[in-house]
């Protein structure tokens, strides 16, 4: 059975860094200066047999107000709230602050499961921490050094009866189920056509510039405020996923901080924020590029849009903010042709125009995701992509530079994800890279295949004879006879 366990405590006490040891990754941002993790952020946790999922939270603030401290701290609370554990973080070297004695209060309030830990434990320069902190009321502490990893034999030792005792209960509440077979009595792979599942669902990136509407947006999919969002531009710093059920489509969405100019960010926590974007960006398979109505096609949005289609993603672009924009007609068909414009690599992409605040046009732009998700995996047979070739160069034939003209002889699809296709021909090096794109452009249009990223690649095949510059040779018993020695060859 696996159970939450959630990492709470104020700013800077080591949350961050001890979710990413449980889960054996670096997955949450990690800096000296207090207060960088925002959000809720979830993961598979291992500790010896046990397993689990790990939610990090932002520290905990005195805040109760809307501001920014006081939403991080209600969402901090909503995790308290949802977890089955909570594991409650001090830092043993500062000592029990009279924050940590507030919030320990709440805690005794409102969780079901408290497990007290010292962080920062190592050496004798913590025990005086260690011993204030039997007075917060929650038993004996866990002694933790989460950057060297001491303590987690006795954080098991605590987390076992709790384990046991969920998978008892979940034992007793767990429904029959049943398997559903096919004709031969066999288990039906739910992976066979290679859609999404639950188990491997579908990977969108939403990325933008800051202020874009990212997190609004994707709390209206959810349904939710499982996300912090706000006024303030750059309000998220990690690249937060969830998995959810999109109207019957098995997703993990991420949401990523927004991108902001090279030359403009200088902070240290946001260059790994946007360096956290970019590899959620490299990992999705379908990337959404929100744009702000008011200001869209900024150079910036071009380079996160044109970052998309070099990585071989599948590319949506999303205009956000529709519901305050006045003559809507005007303005979208002035969104489309800078589209075809600015973006030539992405034509025939989806342009969803949406409103994160009221959530029209959510349901156009899940059906733009699941098209552009099924362009990206879509295979072309061999004879068709030849007989549609011969098409191409009857109507239009390759230049013949010095006089030779280049033949192209066979194509083939080499992989999906995206369309992959290699031509065989003469001279591949001598061919422009125009009649290149008239190859791509012919199959976006004829193979139904807008927006996505397609690779061209031209393969050298030699006409000449292999066997033209080798002499012919004589068998050495026929030379001898030839030559009057020897018995003749039988």
């Amino acid at each position: 059975m696996s159970f939450t366990l959630a990492i709470v405590g104020r700013p800077n006490v080591g949350k961050s860094t001890l979710f990413n040891r449980l889960v054996g990754k670096r997955l949450a941002l990690v800096d000296d200066q207090p207060g960088v993790t925002r959000d809720l952020r979830e993961g598979e946790a291992r500790l010896g047999d046990l397993r689990f999922t790990v939610i990090d939270t932002a520290g905990l603030e005195e805040a109760t107000d809307d501001s920014l401290q006081g939403r991080m701290r209600k969402l901090t609370e909503r995790a308290v709230d949802m977890a089955d554990i909570c594991l409650f973080l001090i830092d043993a070297r500062a000592g029990v602050t009279p924050t940590d004695e507030v919030f320990a209060d709440i805690l005794r309030k409102r969780a079901r499961h408290v497990i007290l830990a010292a962080n920062k434990a190592e050496g004798s320069a913590a025990d005086a921490g260690v011993y204030e902190s039997y007075g917060l009321g929650l038993g004996e502490p866990v002694r933790l050094s989460a950057e060297h990893g001491e303590g987690m034999n006795e954080l098991y030792s605590h987390l076992m009866p709790l384990a046991d005792e969920f998978e008892k209960r979940a034992a007793a509440e767990a429904p029959e189920t049943e398997v559903i077979l096919n004709e031969e009595g066999e288990a039906e792979d739910p992976d066979a056509v290679r859609q999404p599942t639950p188990e491997r669902p579908m990977q969108v990136a939403v990325v933008g510039r800051p202020n874009a509407g990212k997190s609004t947006l994707i709390n209206r999919i959810l349904g939710e405020d499982r996300l912090l969002t706000g006024p303030e531009a750059g309000i998220t710093r990690d690249a937060i996923s969830l998995q959810l059920d999109w109207d019957g489509l098995p997703v993990r969405i991420f949401d990523t901080a927004g991108m902001r100019k090279k030359s403009r960010v200088q902070d240290k926590v946001e260059k790994l924020s946007v360096s956290d974007g970019l590899r959620a960006v490299k990992f999705a398979e379908v990337v959404v590029v929100l744009l702000d109505a008011a200001i869209p096609f900024e150079q910036q949005d071009l380079r996160i849009a044109d970052l998309a289609e070099r990585e071989g993603r599948a590319v949506v672009v999303a205009v956000n903010k529709w519901d305050i924009e006045d003559q809507k007609q005007q303005k979208l068909r002035d969104l489309r042709e800078a589209f075809e414009r600015l973006l030539p690599q992405l034509r025939g992409a989806p342009l969803v125009t949406v409103s994160a605040k009221t959530g029209k046009g959510l349901d156009r732009l899940r059906a733009a995701v699941e098209k552009a998700y099924d362009v990206w995996n879509r295979r072309v047979t061999t004879a068709q992509l030849n007989r549609w070739l011969a098409g191409m160069i009857e109507a239009h034939p390759p230049p013949a530079p010095g006089g030779r003209r280049i033949k192209l002889r066979y194509m083939t699809q080499a992989k999906t994800r995206p369309p992959h296709f290699v031509v065989m021909c003469s001279h591949p090096d001598k061919l422009p890279d125009s009649y290149s794109r008239y190859l791509i452009n012919g199959l976006r249009e004829d193979f139904d295949m807008p927006g996505t990223p397609i690779r061209l690649h031209m393969r050298s095949q030699s006409d000449k004879n292999p066997y033209k510059s080798k002499k012919k040779s004589t068998p050495s018993r026929l030379r001898k006879h030839i030559h009057g020695k020897g018995n003749p060859p039988k």
